[in-house]
């Protein structure tokens, strides 16, 4: 049950996230379709490709697709003066992308007995594989590669269920929650990962 409505979860906030930052980009109507979708689906279709299952598999979520159709439409019929304070709140959104398909793709590696590491990778993968396309199809820095913690909190939620730390719905939620907080915190208070820049003369 965790699964499918993780999945629920993660496929609308991406959606969502990728039809605005569209709209930011004066994207016309097909190209915010096209964002939202390839955001919502992008994570899990690498994740796919890395773990040996067939991408052909996205397509038997139809429900799914509806959902992101759905979840763009809103947007694209929201009010623009409401999103302009994206800035505000829709990194809210990508939170809870990141927290929902990073524990969905985590559990679906456990699933098929993959070990410790293609675990990690597939809920790193799948948490942040489609903002990694969204950011780059919209001409951005993906977030993953910057000094700031993103990525790293999808690597926690593998960890977590790869050694059967949130075995049951609730905690599987409760991780979700967990992972949705502290990804919000390290935006608000600009939390870093150590960097360093090569000065080129």
């Amino acid at each position: 049950m965790a699964w499918e409505v993780l999945s629920a979860i993660g496929t609308i906030a991406f959606a969502v996230s990728g039809a605005i930052i569209a709209m930011e980009e004066e994207y016309d109507i097909f190209g915010v379709y096209l964002l939202g979708v390839v955001t919502a689906f992008g994570g899990g279709a690498i994740r796919n490709l890395l773990i040996g299952v067939p991408v052909s598999a996205l397509w038997e979520q139809e429900f799914m697709f509806q959902l992101a159709f759905i979840s763009i439409t809103i947007v694209f019929l929201f009010p623009h003066n409401l999103l302009g304070h994206w800035n505000r709140w829709g990194h809210f959104f990508d939170a809870i992308g990141l927290s929902a398909f990073a524990v969905q793709g985590a559990i679906y590696a456990v699933e098929l007995n993959l070990p410790l590491f293609a675990v990690i990778v597939a809920a790193v993968l799948t948490g942040s594989g489609g903002g990694i396309i969204r950011d780059m199809l919209a001409g951005r820095k993906p977030l993953v590669l910057k000094s700031e913690i993103y990525a790293v909190w999808a690597a926690l939620a593998g960890l977590f269920i790869s050694f059967n730390w949130a075995e049951s719905d609730l905690m599987l939620y409760s991780l979700f929650v967990l992972i949705t907080i502290l990804r919000i915190l390290s935006y608000t208070f600009k939390w870093r990962l150590p960097a360093r820049k090569i000065q080129v003369s």
